[in-house]
């Protein structure tokens, strides 16, 4: 039986409160959410956080911070993957007049202050953006350059965790090879391979088999789609040789006109891996495959 292991992206960034009442936002319901979905099949939890009041995504250390204590302090045998990409939101002022940037919408800091919840909380795991994109509509671009990539890979390796490189296009997985070409990232190389996002690598299986045949042969990755295509990438990854990613960040429904939670996203996940004869993996196995480093708070 081929292992694979289900990550639960838990809410994410975008625009999504306010679509279900099952995205969680509060640190408290995020937490609760990350233990559900663990019992329910994932061996990773990959947690943003948000505004507790507005739901807006945030970035706030206090919060990643009662999220991590609430979990850890449940004692849920969960890999917490914390993101790393907040921080990098440019906003042009205007087509016409590109600057002064969106001072509303433009969150942009160094590569320190991005890490700042990771060097405080030690996770297992957190995520490294690999690339600069036009990303969803308007004038908003991910912004993620060459030496700040190289500077976050840098103090990632130095605090013994575990990048997860995110990968939304071809360039980016030719960047992430770079990064370990210069010693930046450390064996096993982990990666997650983000299809169909606004205007990365569509979810056509052309380029998802592009994407995979380029990545090498001894690294680890999981893959992912959007919306409706969010559980037909479960099998899809599986059997392209990867793992599996759910969770409300990705996807609101667990089937037409239902609204989904994490618990039922990762469940159903579950299901179809171990109904194709997948071996679903907990954290244990994970951490060994991975060989993660559990930082004792």
């Amino acid at each position: 039986m081929s292992e694979v292991f289900i990550t639960c992206a838990v809410t994410g960034a975008g625009d999504t409160v306010g679509k279900s009442d099952q995205v969680p936002f509060t640190p408290e319901a995020i937490a609760l959410d990350v233990i559900a979905a663990a019992q329910a099949g994932a061996a990773i939890a990959h947690i943003h956080v948000r505004d507790p009041i507005t739901g807006d995504p945030d970035r706030q250390v206090a919060y990643y911070q009662e999220v991590v204590e609430r979990v850890r302090a449940s004692s849920t045998d969960v890999i917490i993957n914390l993101t790393a990409g907040m921080g990098g939101d440019l906003v042009i002022g205007s087509v016409e007049n590109p600057l002064p940037l969106d001072s509303q919408q433009t969150d942009l800091v160094g590569a320190t202050e991005r890490l700042d919840h990771v060097r405080l909380l030690r996770p297992e795991i957190c995520t490294l953006d690999c690339g600069t994109m036009n990303f969803g509509e308007g004038n908003y671009v991910a912004t993620n350059t060459h030496d700040t990539l190289a500077e976050m890979a840098r103090q990632i390796q130095q605090l013994d965790v575990r990048p997860e490189i995110e990968i939304f296009d071809t360039g980016q997985l030719w960047e992430a090879k770079s990064l370990v070409d210069q010693g930046l990232i450390d064996s096993p190389v982990m990666v997650q391979l983000c299809m169909g996002v606004k205007w990365g690598a569509p979810n056509d299986l052309n380029t998802f088999m592009a994407m995979v045949n380029n990545v090498p042969d001894e690294w680890t990755f999981s893959a992912f789609s959007l919306g409706r295509d969010q559980l037909p990438y479960v099998a899809l990854a599986a059997v392209a040789g990867g793992n599996a990613r759910v969770g409300l960040e990705d996807n609101l429904y667990i089937d037409r006109g239902n609204l989904a939670t994490n618990e039922n996203l990762t469940a159903r996940a579950k299901q179809i891996l171990e109904s194709m004869n997948f071996e679903v993996i907990g954290p244990g196995r994970v951490r060994e495959m991975l060989q993660l480093t559990a930082h004792i708070p």
